[in-house]
């Protein structure tokens, strides 16, 4: 019984030969070399005017924001310290936990640029973004762009207001 058991885990294991690197597939902008294929490469580019689903909407979602409340403020510092922190800091000073392991450290939020900059600014850098800094825009909703541009700016209220009058 076990010699006819090692002969069929031999033979499973020798039929195992298939690799996907084998298989028959046409490479992404590879020639196509297909009878009656409209383009040149193997993927076509997309026909002018295309949108893709849902863009329209998040675009509509971006342009407007929401009337501040405390639950899109308890939302936004949900999603900033999900998102922002690890680069921001908890408090947006520009000291997170990657900046302490040799990545760039961002602008802190206090700084007069950043203090003067409007909320859309930071929702646009939120979804395309800035410098060092990639897109968020496949991660982070436009209302919780939206939601975390309004904690920055609480953020930024909370540590003017610490620093005293001026």
């Amino acid at each position: 019984m076990r010699a006819a058991g090692a002969i069929l885990m031999l033979l499973m294991l020798t039929g195992c030969d298939e690799s996907m690197d084998k298989q028959n597939r046409l490479k992404t902008y590879g020639e196509a070399h297909l009878a009656n294929w409209p383009g040149q490469g193997e993927a076509l580019p997309l026909p002018a005017g295309t949108v893709a689903q849902g863009d329209l909407e998040r675009e509509r979602e971006t342009a407007k924001p929401p009337l501040v409340s405390l639950a899109l403020l308890q939302r936004g510092r949900e999603r900033y310290d999900i998102y922002c922190s690890a680069c921001h800091g908890l408090t947006g000073a520009g000291n997170g936990i990657v900046v302490a392991r040799g990545f760039p450290k961002p602008r802190p939020f206090d700084d007069p640029r950043l203090m003067d900059a409007s909320a859309k600014h930071f929702v646009d850098v939120i979804g395309r973004g800035y410098g060092t800094m990639y897109s968020f825009s496949d991660r982070v909703d436009p209302k919780d762009r939206w939601a975390i541009a309004a904690y920055i700016r609480a953020l930024q209220m909370a540590d003017n207001n610490a620093a005293g009058p001026k």
